[in-house]
C-alpha cells in the first residue's frame, strides 16, 4: 500500500459520503441544521478516520483510528 488512497475500504467510503449528501438533500427542511447535518459529519467521519489513522507510524494507532471510523458507521446508521 502506498498511501490511504490505495485502500478499497477508504474509496468505497468515499462513494458512500456522496450518497449520504445526495439522500440528505431529501430530507426535511426542518432538519437541516439537526439531523441531516449531524448524518454528514458521521459519514464523513468514516473516510477522514482511514485516512487519518493510515498516516500514523504505528499498527496501534491505525487499528484505533479504525475503531473511530467503524463507530461512525455506526452512529450514523443509528441516525437515520
Amino acid at each position: 500500500m502506498k498511501t490511504y488512497r490505495d485502500l478499497i475500504v477508504w474509496q468505497k467510503s468515499l462513494k458512500f459520503v456522496a450518497l449520504v449528501y445526495e439522500l440528505t438533500k431529501k430530507f426535511p427542511e426542518e432538519e437541516r441544521f439537526g439531523l441531516t447535518s449531524q448524518i454528514k459529519r458521521s459519514s464523513v467521519s468514516i473516510p477522514s478516520n482511514i485516512a487519518e489513522g493510515c498516516g500514523r507510524n504505528y499498527t496501534k494507532d491505525y487499528s484505533r483510528f479504525l475503531q473511530i471510523a467503524r463507530g461512525s458507521l455506526y452512529e450514523m446508521k443509528t441516525q437515520i
